[in-house]
């Protein structure tokens, strides 16, 4: 079994790597882990990872700056319904559009904006960054195993922005900052991560063996 982790300039992307390669070595799993830059092979991946650090619009244009690569991922992830995984902005880029200094429009495969973080008090500072728990809305593979909730495992965040889809279905997971914030979007054979689970150790780990052992 082959993952493609997308190579398109944005940074973490080693970081990535270390830790799928750890899960899937701890979960006894044969996969091949591989960072490309190529098209192509992500028409040939079995599971797609999607990293993402800085801003909405650096990263859309990097996936819009190696040709081809926008096309391939909608072919695998939407028409083949592979599993995919998005990180941070990754999963950002799931939404219709960012909101970041710009309108910036993005994959539109879970309808939604990408709207600032806004400050409820003086304990609320933005950026968001910081160990939080997760509170799942619903039951997902991802979470299989993982102790969630107020006494639960604490995932790694740090962003100003934050992913808000229009279906609330799509929210599969929220974290408490001033209020909820969207800590995982999933719909069918798509998830995302606004934390980052190769920086969450134990939970990381968890929901990233999960990740490789889900056949949506």
């Amino acid at each position: 079994m082959t993952l493609a982790i997308v190579d398109y300039g944005s940074g973490n992307l080693h970081s990535a790597k270390k830790a799928l390669e750890k899960a899937a070595r701890d979960a006894g799993l044969p996969i091949q882990i591989e960072l490309t830059a190529d098209p192509d092979k992500i028409r040939k991946a079995e599971r797609i990872v999607l990293p993402g650090v800085g801003a909405f619009a650096d990263c859309r244009r990097g996936l819009e700056n190696i040709s081809g690569m926008i096309e391939a991922l909608n072919s695998r992830v939407l028409k083949d319904g592979k599993p995919f995984l998005g990180i941070c902005v990754g999963m950002q880029l799931l939404a219709t559009r960012g909101l970041e200094h710009e309108t910036t429009q993005g994959l539109n495969w879970i309808e939604g904006d990408v709207v600032a973080i806004e400050s409820s008090g003086p304990d609320v500072k933005i950026p968001h960054m910081g160990w939080n728990t997760l509170e799942p809305q619903f039951e997902h593979p991802l979470f299989k195993g993982i102790k969630t909730g107020d006494n639960g495992l604490h995932a790694y965040f740090v962003h100003s922005y934050r992913f808000e889809p229009k279906d609330k279905s799509h929210v599969a997971a929220v974290t408490n900052y001033g209020g909820p914030i969207l800590a995982v979007a999933a719909r069918d054979n798509i998830v995302g991560t606004q934390f980052h689970p190769e920086k969450s150790q134990h939970l990381g780990l968890e929901l990233l063996a999960n990740f490789l052992r889900w056949r949506p």
